[in-house]
C-alpha cells in the first residue's frame, strides 16, 4: 500500500510574494486525492514542495517519520525514490526516444541489467498504450502520447506516491475520460497514494477519494469527496459547480457587494443539493479499490456532523451505487461465457491496461 503524507503548517513565498500559508492536510495512504483551486493559487508549487524541488519557509512534510523540509540532502535523495511524478508537459528529454526516457530513472537509481530494464520499460509502455512507439522522439508524437510516456516513466520505480500535475491539460474530453479510467485502474492495481492537480470539474467529481481546494493563499477545505461535493461553503460550491456566481472572480476574489448581487440573481436556484456523480470504479477483471472502503469508513464516522441535506445526498448516492453494481453484475452474468464483459476498458482507443495479472504493478514492500 502507498504511504501517508502528512503536511502541517506549510508556508511558501517567492521573495515578498506569499503563495500560500499554513497549509495542513494528510494524504491518506493508498487513496486518490485531488487538489483544486483557481489559476495562480500555487497548486503546482505545492507539488514541487512535496518532493523537495522547492523549500518552504515554515512547516513540515512527514513521510516515513522523516520531515522532508528539514532532512539532509542525502536522505531527501533517497525519499524521492518513493515518488513518481507526471509533470504538465511530460518533461521528457527531447533528444532521447521514448524507451530511453522511460528507462532513465532505472539507469539512474538502480543497478538492473539492460535486459531487466527492457522488460520493465516495455511493460510500462504497454500499460499506458504506447507499445510500438519505443523509438519515437517526444517531438514526433502528440501531447497526449507525451503525457502517457511521462506516466510510464513515473511508474518504472514502482513508486508508493504518484503526483499528477494537470494530467488532463491539452487533452480532449474523450482522452481525458480514458486517462481518468487509467488512473483509477492503476490505483486498483498498486494501492499507491495519488495526488492530482486538475482544473477539470468532471475529473474532480468522479475520480478522487479526497478533494482539497486552495483559495486566497490558504487551503479552504480538504476531506473525503462526499463531504466536499455536498459542501455549502460558497467558494467550494462555486468552483465545483463551475458557476460565475460566487466569491471567485477573474482576479481570484470579488468584492463582497458584487458577489452578493450575483448570488441574488440565482433567486433560489441553488436550493437543495444536486445528486452526487458516481465515482469511477476499476475496469472489469481488476480488484476492487481498497481505498473506497477506507474512505467510506471515515465518512461514516463524521456523518453526524454534516448538514442533513449532505447526509441525505450521501446516502442517496450510496443507494444508487449499490443498485448500479447489482445491474452490472446481472448484465455480466447474462453474457456468453467467452471471457468478454460489457465493462468499459481502457484498452479501447489505445489506452491499454493489462487485466490478467493485477499483482504485477504493486509497489515494492
Amino acid at each position: 500500500m502507498g504511504v501517508e503524507v502528512k503536511v502541517e503548517g506549510l508556508t511558501k513565498s517567492f521573495g515578498r510574494a506569499n503563495i500560500w500559508s499554513d497549509v495542513t492536510l494528510t494524504l491518506p495512504p493508498g487513496e486518490v486525492s485531488v487538489l483544486l483551486g483557481p489559476s495562480g493559487t500555487g497548486k503546482s508549487v505545492f507539488l514541487k514542495s512535496l518532493i523537495g524541488l522547492l523549500k518552504p519557509e515554515r512547516g513540515s512534510i512527514v513521510i516515513h517519520d522523516t520531515d522532508l523540509v528539514k532532512c539532509s540532502e542525502a536522505r531527501l535523495y533517497e525519499l524521492r525514490k518513493l515518488f513518481g511524478v507526471l509533470f504538465q508537459d511530460g518533461a521528457l528529454f527531447g533528444s532521447m526516444n521514448l524507451f530511453d526516457n522511460i528507462a532513465f530513472p532505472l539507469r539512474e537509481h538502480t543497478k538492473k541489467s539492460e535486459a531487466e530494464i527492457r522488460d520493465i520499460v516495455l511493460d510500462k509502455m504497454n500499460l499506458v498504450g504506447l507499445t510500438g512507439s519505443e523509438g519515437k522522439l517526444p517531438g514526433e508524437i502528440s501531447g497526449g502520447m507525451r503525457k502517457r510516456a511521462g506516466l510510464a516513466r513515473a511508474m518504472v520505480l514502482e513508486p508508493e506516491i504518484i503526483l499528477f500535475d494537470e494530467p488532463d491539460s491539452g487533452l480532449d474530453p474523450v482522452r481525458t475520460a480514458y486517462l481518468n479510467q487509467l488512473i483509477i485502474d492503476l490505483n486498483a492495481q498498486t494501492d499507491a497514494t495519488f495526488l492530482i492537480v486538475t482544473h477539470d470539474i468532471n475529473s474532480a467529481q468522479t475520480v478522487p477519494d479526497n478533494i482539497g481546494m486552495l483559495y486566497r493563499k490558504h487551503l479552504a477545505m480538504f476531506g473525503p469527496r462526499e463531504v466536499l461535493l455536498t459542501s455549502d461553503d460558497p467558494v467550494v460550491s462555486q468552483f465545483l459547480n463551475g458557476r460565475r456566481q460566487g466569491p471567485i472572480g477573474m482576479s481570484e476574489e470579488k468584492d463582497t457587494a458584487q458577489a452578493e448581487r450575483e448570488m441574488a440573481e440565482l433567486d433560489g436556484e441553488l436550493e437543495g443539493l444536486p445528486p452526487l456523480k458516481p465515482q469511477l470504479v476499476a475496469s472489469a477483471g481488476l480488484p476492487e479499490r481498497k481505498a473506497v472502503a477506507r474512505r467510506q469508513a471515515r465518512v461514516d464516522q463524521m456523518m453526524h456532523t454534516l448538514p442533513q441535506a449532505a447526509q441525505d445526498a450521501i446516502r442517496a448516492s450510496r443507494d444508487e451505487a449499490a443498485r448500479e453494481a447489482e445491474r452490472t453484475a446481472t448484465r455480466t452474468r447474462r453474457l456468453p461465457d467467452t471471457g468478454a464483459t460489457d465493462q468499459f476498458s481502457t484498452q479501447d482507443a489505445g489506452w491499454a491496461v493489462p487485466q490478467s495479472d493485477p499483482g504485477r504493478h504493486r509497489p515494492r514492500t
